[in-house]
């Protein structure tokens, strides 16, 4: 089956008429009656678009094929420019939401190192703090750019996906020494905290590690959350099967459970 003899059956299939695909294209009619006359052939742009429209891989448009595979019957083609604006757009957001979460608990320092002085230190816990919300703000706005593909099952051009899977592989042994250096931090200063709570260690002998204490437990939670975001984003990419079905899982609980209730 030729490009040609796709578009038409494909639009066929949809219940389309010329003037709708060329209406969703943003092009004319007789672009779309070349194109599936064999006499023309679309701009990348539209092929993306077609895809999209179709639910089709680029490829199965472009190579001639009996018929389309089972494999790409159905799902939202995501292109190369798509994937890597996505993927950069995460690691954008990671940044916004670890500087945000901790700033939250820097906030808490000034109470520390200002304990006389009520004024100054509530001054400051306002303002980091303020500081941290707007940060995980931004982090939600740069989020939902990019949510179709958090949603929808996706579909690759096969060397771009393989090209994904050793990055994904990669990107997890890099960060693997990164995560342990933040768990290491975060337990650093949450067991100095868990020694003085348990009465372990008297309180004075730490009291003025406190901001230190914090701190480490802050440096934690950024590099996890940046580490675990990233590693997260790539995860979605390459194995979407597993994610769209995991949504689908709790979903259906959700569900499940509100019809209990």
């Amino acid at each position: 089956m030729t490009f040609s003899e796709k578009i038409f059956k494909l639009r066929k299939e949809k219940g389309l008429s010329q003037e709708a695909l060329a209406e969703k294209l943003n092009t004319t009619r007789q672009a779309i009656s070349k194109w599936e006359n064999g006499q023309g052939f679309p701009e990348t742009e539209k092929l993306l678009m077609l895809g999209n429209i179709f639910e089709v891989s680029i490829d199965y448009l472009l190579k001639d094929t009996v018929e389309q595979s089972k494999e790409n019957e159905k799902g939202y083609y995501a292109s190369k420019e798509m994937a890597e604006g996505y993927l950069l757009s995460q690691r954008k957001m990671s940044k916004y939401f670890a500087v945000g979460f901790s700033l939250l608990i820097l906030s808490t320092i000034p109470y520390f190192v200002f304990k006389q002085d009520p004024v100054i230190f509530t001054i400051l816990i306002s303002i980091i703090a303020v500081l941290g919300i707007g940060a995980i703000t931004a982090g939600f706005i740069e989020e939902d750019r990019y949510t179709i593909l958090k949603k929808e099952s996706l579909i690759f051009d096969q060397n771009f996906l393989e090209e994904l899977k050793v990055r994904y592989e990669d990107i997890k042994k890099k960060y693997a020494v990164v995560m342990l250096v933040g768990i290491c931090s975060i337990a650093a200063g949450g067991i100095s905290f868990l020694l003085v709570r348990k009465a372990i260690v008297p309180t004075g002998i730490l009291t003025p590690y406190y901001p230190i204490f914090i701190a480490l437990i802050a440096i934690g939670i950024y590099t996890l959350i940046r580490t675990l975001s990233i590693i997260d984003a790539y995860r979605i990419l390459v194995k979407n099967d597993e994610h769209i079905n995991r949504l689908s899982n709790t979903f259906m609980k959700k569900i499940s459970k509100r019809l209990f209730n």
